[in-house]
C-alpha cells in the first residue's frame, strides 16, 4: 500500500535491519575466535603431571566418577574434537599416550588417559569443551531480532501516524454530498486532537455551504423587486429601446436563476431512486428536439441507476443543450460498460482549447470565443451539471474529438428495480 504509515515502516524496518547487519557483519570480522591450541597444551601439560605421578601410586584410587584409577576408560560419548586437540599437545610434547575425551551422561566431561600397567586414569577435563559450530544458532538469533524489531516498529509506527490515518478514513468516507459523518473523540491525546479538528472543520464547512445558499438565494430574491419594477418602466420606453432593455432584463434573470440552482444543487441532500437511464435520455432527446433543437439518440442501451431523477434531467437537458447549441447538433448514446452506466453526447462544434479543459467547470466561465459566436446564458449549465452528476455518485468528463467535443457522463449500474417514483419521474 503507498501510504506515509507503509512508507514510514519500512524505513525504519530496513534502517534497524540494515544496521543489525553491518554490526553482526563487523563482529564477524574483527572477533577472533578462541587459540584451542593454547588451551590444548594446557590440558596436555595437566595430563603429562597426572599421569606421572598415577604411574607412582600402585594402590588403587577411587575419590568419585571424576577422580579414580580404573580398569578400563570412562563411559559417555566421544568428543572427537577435545580428543584430537589434547593428543596431538601430547605427542608435540613427545608423549606416546592417546587420551580420549568422553561426556558421561548429566556429567562433566571426563579426559581417559592409559597407564603403562593397562590401568586408566580418569579426571574431568579443566576446560569446557569447544563447542561445535553452529551456523544455525546465528541465523536464528538474527531472524529473531528482525521478527521482534518488526514488530515493535510496526506497533510504533501504527500509533504514531494513528492522527493521519484517521484523517485518511474520513476523507474516504465523505460522500458525493460531501457530508462528513461525525469522528469518534476516543483514543490517545493526539488521536483526540486530530478528530476534534475533523469535527469542528466538518461542522464550519457545513455552515459556510449554508451561509452561501442563503446569501445567494436572498441576492436573487431581492433583485426579483428592482427588476420586476424595471419591466414595468420598459413598457414606457420607445419600441426601439424596449427590446433590448428586455432581453437584458431576461438575461439577468437567468443569470439569478442560475447561481441559485448552482448553490442549491452543491447543498441539496436526498435519496435517489432506482430508473431507467436510457428512458430519461430519450425522453429528455425527444423534448429538446420538439423545440427545435438538433438532437438524436445515436444508440440506446437498456440500463438502470440510482440517482434523483428531476436533478439529473436538468443536467441532460444542459450538457445536450450546451451541445445542439454550441456544437450544431447533439448525437447521444447510452451503454453499459463493465457495469457502469455511459452516456455520451457528441457534437460537431470547433471544441474547447486544450488549456481550457480543466476550467470548465468552473461558476460563470465562458468558452464563447473559442466555441463559436456569442450566445445567451450565465456560464452556470456545465457547473450545475457536474454538481448534479458528482452528488448522484458519477463523472463527468469532457474531451476533445477530431471534430467536435464528446462530454461523458458514468454512473454505477444497479439491478433493474425502479420504484413507482422513479418510474413516474423518469416518464
Amino acid at each position: 500500500m503507498n501510504t506515509i504509515r507503509t512508507k514510514l515502516t519500512a524505513l525504519l524496518v530496513g534502517s534497524m535491519l540494515g544496521v543489525l547487519a553491518v554490526a553482526t557483519g563487523l563482529s564477524l570480522m574483527l572477533l577472533t575466535p578462541p587459540d584451542f591450541s593454547r588451551i590444548d597444551d594446557a590440558a596436555a601439560a595437566q595430563l603429562e603431571m597426572l599421569i606421572d605421578l598415577a604411574e607412582r601410586e600402585r594402590t588403587p584410587l577411587d575419590i568419585g566418577p571424576y577422580a579414580r584409577i580404573g580398569a578400563g576408560p570412562a563411559d559417555g560419548l566421544l568428543l572427537d574434537m577435545p580428543t584430537q586437540g589434547i593428543n596431538a599437545a601430547l605427542e608435540r610434547r613427545g608423549r606416546t599416550q592417546r587420551v580420549r575425551v568422553s561426556e558421561p551422561a548429566d556429567m562433566w566431561p571426563i579426559v581417559s588417559a592409559p597407564l603403562s600397567d593397562g590401568r586408566w586414569l580418569i579426571v574431568p577435563l579443566g576446560l569446557p569443551a569447544p563447542a561445535s559450530s553452529n551456523q544455525w544458532a546465528l541465523v536464528g538469533w538474527i531472524v529473531l531480532v528482525a521478527l521482534g524489531t518488526t514488530l515493535v516498529m510496526v506497533l510504533a509506527v501504527r500509533r504514531l501516524t494513528e492522527p493521519l490515518a484517521l484523517l485518511q478514513r474520513t476523507v474516504a468516507t465523505i460522500d458525493p454530498n460531501g457530508d462528513v459523518a461525525p469522528v469518534p473523540e476516543k483514543g490517545s491525546s493526539e488521536v483526540r486532537a486530530a478528530a476534534r479538528a475533523i469535527n469542528q472543520l466538518a461542522a464550519r464547512l457545513g455552515q459556510a455551504m449554508e451561509s452561501r445558499m442563503r446569501l445567494v438565494a436572498a441576492a436573487g430574491h431581492d433583485l426579483r423587486t428592482p427588476m420586476t419594477r424595471m419591466r414595468l418602466r420598459a413598457e414606457f420606453l420607445p419600441e426601439e429601446d424596449r427590446t433590448a432593455f428586455v432581453e437584458d432584463l431576461d438575461e439577468l434573470d437567468r443569470i439569478a436563476d442560475s447561481a441559485i440552482r448552482l448553490v442549491r444543487e452543491e447543498v441539496e441532500a436526498g435519496d435517489g431512486v432506482t430508473m431507467r437511464l436510457e428512458a430519461m435520455v430519450a425522453d429528455t432527446c425527444a423534448e429538446l428536439a420538439a423545440i427545435g433543437h438538433a438532437v438524436e439518440p445515436a444508440q440506446v442501451e437498456p440500463v438502470a441507476i440510482r440517482a434523483r431523477p428531476e436533478a439529473l434531467r436538468r443536467a441532460l437537458r444542459n450538457l445536450v443543450i450546451n451541445a445542439a447549441t454550441h456544437g450544431h447538433r447533439a448525437s447521444v448514446r447510452v451503454a453499459c460498460v463493465e457495469g457502469r452506466a455511459r452516456v455520451e453526447i457528441d457534437d460537431c462544434g470547433p471544441g474547447i482549447p486544450e488549456k481550457l479543459l480543466p476550467r470548465v467547470f468552473e461558476p460563470f466561465f465562458r468558452v464563447d470565443q473559442a466555441r463559436g459566436q456569442p450566445t445567451p446564458g450565465a456560464g452556470l449549465g456545465l457547473a450545475i451539471a457536474e454538481q448534479i452528476v458528482t452528488r448522484n455518485g458519477g463523472s463527468l468528463v469532457l474531451s476533445n474529438m477530431p471534430h467536435g467535443l464528446r462530454q461523458v457522463l458514468e454512473f454505477p449500474a444497479v439491478a433493474e428495480e425502479p420504484s413507482e417514483a422513479g418510474e413516474d419521474a423518469a416518464a
